[in-house]
């Protein structure tokens, strides 16, 4: 027993031999102060899911306490003092160390005293960190350790407060991800049902990407851009949420549980005939991938499956070759038979914005770069993803200082910004994302509240604060912290913006 838990039991049994030598056992003091709990707790001995003794913080008729994993929050027995004359939930009375409730949501404690004095008390359990907790089980409780591999298993969510539970359902699940899935000992993983489901209230569909955030110790980045994408006009953006993950009953850590870029009427809608497109690199790709090149990019076609020197794949090919041969033309500006003949401006510009708001590392050049395509309509730019090593979170390039254009170096956005009329648009559209702001970072707060606990499990379980993990060029003892880290960088980011669009 640690020395907080040996002074708590010392304190609570002063209060208990306190309250039992009182003439009345529920009252001590004069019966004119208020009415109110002296001592709340879940003891051992009443509670066998509970390892130890757990005191309430009482405060302002506010009752709280924070409860470990695998305690049975849904049948708990408190133990009390006060100085009233009787305690009620919904008018069951409650006696303290016998009455048992189910604390999965706020309680609300009614204490009464004989001189018609009452007290209305909130009780608020924490379970864990208070995010939603999936279980997964791999059958025979196999290790998930191929990215090519899928696990066969089941899995379950433990919704919380906010979110609906989900009965346990067949599911396989693989690693996924390039140097997060190497360099990090959080794998990052893809779970896929049999049919299409609603997860975690999000719309339904097969296929769930689980973001470890390993190197981003604030596990907000990509959160973060995102909001960015919910702001823009791009057509689709991923949604995501935090949870906690167990993996064969060991706890994983938190996870950013996420949307995965793909065709389907709930993500990148393209229909039957559409094309989703990545700009990639030779070595990233799996064998069975199909892709062509331009003479600035190397074209991964991510949907649908095609063969090669098929009408679809020459289609696709001839167009986006089309496109940059314009663009790199004497007459691109031409508003007719230039680059805007071929895509959507408005997309192109949404996805530059976001992308060097957060002047994210890998977007210039290297992958992650998306792009969709419906036969007959314009080339749009997106979905935006990847943000992990954005917002300064990276040592091996410039991308680590908040001063600088990174994107605009891209070599089709370098051509692009040689347009008068596109530089323009720019520079105009800029003004939506800065007067979002303060939006921006009254999300950053609001996440960092979200994982006050969860990023405390998180660390304890991986080791992560005051320490270097690739590819950090700056590393801090806490989460609130790197938390400031992180606005600190965005502001700062924002303000060069705004002065360099002004000069260009």
């Amino acid at each position: 027993m640690n020395f907080k838990n040996i002074v708590f039991n010392i304190f609570l049994l002063t209060s208990l031999l306190l309250i039992s030598c009182s003439d009345d056992d529920n009252s001590f003091g004069n019966e004119d102060q208020d009415v109110k709990f002296n001592t709340f707790s879940f003891l051992h001995q009443n509670n066998p899911s509970l390892n130890n003794n757990y005191g309430f913080l009482i405060e302002d008729n506010k009752i709280s306490v924070r409860l470990p994993f695998q305690a049975d929050i849904k049948n708990l027995v408190a133990t009390f003092t006060h100085n009233g004359s009787e305690v009620l939930i919904n008018n069951e009375l409650q006696a303290s160390g016998i009455s048992s409730n189910n604390f999965s949501n706020v309680l609300t404690y009614t204490l009464n005293s004989s001189k018609n004095k009452t007290s209305v008390n909130e009780v608020d359990v924490t379970y864990f960190t208070g995010l939603p907790i999936i279980y997964i089980n791999t059958n025979d409780r196999v290790p998930i350790d191929s990215k090519e591999e899928y696990r066969k298993g089941d899995v379950h969510l433990d919704g919380g407060r906010h979110f609906m539970d989900m009965a346990s359902s067949e599911m396989k699940i693989r690693g996924r991800g390039n140097s997060t899935w190497w360099v990090s000992d959080k794998k990052p993983y893809q779970l896929k049902f049999s049919d299409k489901m609603e997860f975690l209230e999000m719309p339904k569909d097969k296929k769930w990407i689980f973001l470890a955030e390993f190197s981003d110790k604030s596990l907000m980045r990509n959160r973060i851009a995102f909001e960015m994408g919910h702001l823009s006009s791009l057509d689709w953006t991923p949604q995501s949420t935090y949870a906690e993950v167990v993996v064969n009953d060991e706890y994983r850590g938190t996870y950013n549980v996420s949307q995965k870029v793909e065709e389907s009427d709930n993500r990148v809608a393209i229909g039957d005939t559409g094309y989703l497109l990545e700009i990639d690199q030779l070595d990233r790709l799996d064998p069975d991938d199909v892709y062509f090149k331009t003479k600035k990019f190397l074209i991964n076609i991510k949907e649908p499956e095609l063969e090669y020197d098929s009408s679809e794949y020459k289609y696709v090919k001839d167009l986006l070759n089309n496109f940059e041969i314009v663009l790199m033309s004497d007459d691109f500006t031409n508003p007719e038979l230039g680059y805007e003949k071929y895509i959507d401006v408005d997309s192109f510009i949404d996805w530059y914005l976001i992308n060097e708001i957060t002047k994210n590392q890998d977007s210039r050049n290297f992958s992650s770069i998306f792009l969709n395509l419906i036969p007959g309509e314009k080339i749009k730019m997106g979905p935006i993803w990847d943000f992990d090593l954005a917002f300064g979170n990276v040592n091996y390039s410039e991308c680590e200082h908040p001063e600088g254009f990174w994107i605009k170096h891209h070599h089709w956005y370098a051509r692009l910004f040689e347009d008068p009329v596109f530089k323009n648009k720019v520079k105009e559209r800029f003004s939506h994302f800065r007067n979002n702001q303060s939006f921006i970072i009254e999300k950053i707060d609001s996440f960092a509240l979200q994982l006050q606990w969860a990023q405390y499990e998180n660390d304890k379980k991986w080791n992560l604060f005051g320490r270097y993990v690739w590819p950090n060029p700056v590393f801090f003892n806490s989460h609130k912290e790197e938390v400031e880290h992180l606005k600190d960088w965005y502001i700062k980011r924002m303000n060069w913006l705004d002065n360099a669009f002004k000069d260009l």
